[in-house]
């Protein structure tokens, strides 16, 4: 009996020693990644004092894969050159005084070619989006690109999958992705119909046994749907009731667009790039970047980021807009937990006497975010920004405007994880007409808002600022 509690006693010690050296290990390698300290200073905390739990999170989330090769860059390229010459480099002359720079930027770090003569229907309804969808899928003649970060087996998404399946019967190629976390709730077997019918149908970095895998933290956020090569979908919605008919939280307000002209062949290839790294397949040729006509004097550029860019285009591109905005800067987000560069960015432009104006979700579907979220109001409010918000449901609606020129919008929000986590796509629109239709659908949506002052957000319970101070250390991980 002795002899078991000494060998219990020595076996136990030595499991200590060995955890303990591990999470040394562990703190010591993610200061030795010379992250951005926001980021390191809350693993190293979980770790610290929550070394269990912080194991396994980091394990899951902590992860650095910037130098995971999803695709390779002589693949990216590769599609990149199938783009007719409406991306070359001489296009840039169009571009509208002072946002050269940006568009260079955007073009050198992400091969985001130049796209002049497109036109573009908003939605910021999902009824609208969803009919506007359908319709398109029906008339489809040669091929259908399908991607969703969360395709739900619901009604709606039920009515889009019959569409897809009708049109495969009728010999119309089928292609579609769907990000395997985003659409964890959905039934295999509501994508194993579809395959039966001869749609082609893979996951994106599919988690097998989640909790042997830290993929999970890498996820496709990307909403795309191409037409042919003539018509395409992007933006907010992801196909679920909830965009078209609400939830508890009350209507889904967001924003999607339908594009037209050479504009789709940005999403065309941003498609076939995922659809690569998900299937090992290379699909290329000329039907499907069919020749445009002209519908517009509109440039713009569609940009692709992830966490396996070289470059973070997205942020560094927000951050020039911000900086170089003279008249005002518009945001929508449904998170918003800016990176420290943002965060000062923001406040200067408003202490600088620009008028920027932020719009964020009154209630939330994660709590988590929101409490964080709150946390950089008050710093917000102090430097000039005017924070409104919206009260009329959820809004998951992604938005920036500058200066009725700069109109950008896609799949991110203005999170670490849009930045620096999942795979979004945006787009920059040059273009006055479209940059003031927009600013008009803001306006209108400040009308369902409530805006916030100083003094009265100050006056809230010390233990929600508390609580608020306190999610914010996590924010980069949320």
């Amino acid at each position: 009996m002795p002899g078991n509690i000494v060998f219990s006693t020595v076996m136990g010690s030595i499991f200590i020693l060995l955890y303990s050296i591990t999470i040394i290990g562990l703190v010591l390698l993610i200061l030795l990644e010379n992250r951005n300290p926001l980021k390191t200073i809350p693993w190293v905390i979980v770790l610290i004092f929550v070394p269990g739990i912080g194991l396994v999170f980091y394990y899951f989330f902590g992860r650095d894969h910037y130098r995971m090769r999803i695709i390779s860059r002589r693949i990216y390229k590769r599609f990149m050159k199938q783009i007719p010459v409406y991306r070359l480099p001489h296009n840039m002359g169009e571009i509208p005084p002072g946002y050269l720079p940006l568009a260079q930027l955007l073009n050198k770090s992400n091969y985001s070619a130049i796209f002049r003569g497109s036109d573009i229907a908003v939605y910021t309804k999902g009824p609208d989006k969803f009919s506007a969808l359908l319709e398109d899928i029906h008339r489809a003649q040669h091929h259908i690109h399908f991607q969703y970060y969360i395709f739900s087996d619901d009604k709606i998404g039920y009515q889009v999958r019959q569409a897809l399946i009708a049109k495969a019967r009728e010999g119309v190629k089928i292609r579609l992705l769907y990000d395997d976390v985003g659409s964890w709730d959905t039934k295999n077997r509501f994508f194993e119909e579809m395959k039966k019918e001869g749609i082609e149908v893979f996951a994106f970095l599919k988690v097998v046994f989640p909790l042997l895998t830290s993929k999970v933290n890498y996820r496709n956020h990307r909403k795309i749907v191409v037409i042919d090569g003539r018509i395409g979908y992007m933006g907010g919605m992801n196909v679920a009731d909830r965009y078209y008919e609400g939830n508890k939280l009350g209507p889904w307000r967001d924003t999607h667009f339908r594009i037209t002209g050479p504009g789709v062949y940005g999403l065309q290839s941003s498609f076939l790039i995922d659809w690569h790294a998900a299937s090992n397949l290379i699909i290329k040729g000329k039907e499907f970047y069919p020749e445009s006509k002209t519908y517009s004097d509109m440039k713009m550029q569609v940009v692709m980021s992830g966490p396996t860019s070289q470059w973070l285009t997205l942020m560094q591109a927000f951050i020039f807009c911000i900086s170089n905005a003279k008249k005002y800067i518009y945001i929508q987000t449904p998170y918003f937990l800016p990176t420290e560069a943002l965060n000062q960015a923001l406040q200067m432009a408003a202490l600088g006497g620009i008028d920027v104006r932020l719009m964020i979700p009154k209630i939330s579907d994660t709590r988590s975010a929101k409490m964080a979220t709150f946390s950089y109001v008050d710093k917000m409010l102090k430097s000039g920004v005017k924070v409104f918000l919206y009260t009329k449901g959820f809004l998951h609606s992604k938005l920036l405007l500058v200066d009725d020129m700069l109109s950008c919008f896609g799949s991110a929000n203005f999170d670490f994880r849009s930045f620096e986590h999942n795979f979004e796509i945006n787009t920059f629109v040059y273009q006055k007409d479209f940059a003031v239709k927009m600013k008009k659908i803001f306006q209108q949506d400040i009308c369902d808002c409530e805006e916030v002052t100083y003094a009265a957000w100050r006056k809230r319970p010390i233990t929600n600022r508390l609580t608020e101070s306190f999610m914010r250390l996590f924010a980069p991980l949320l």
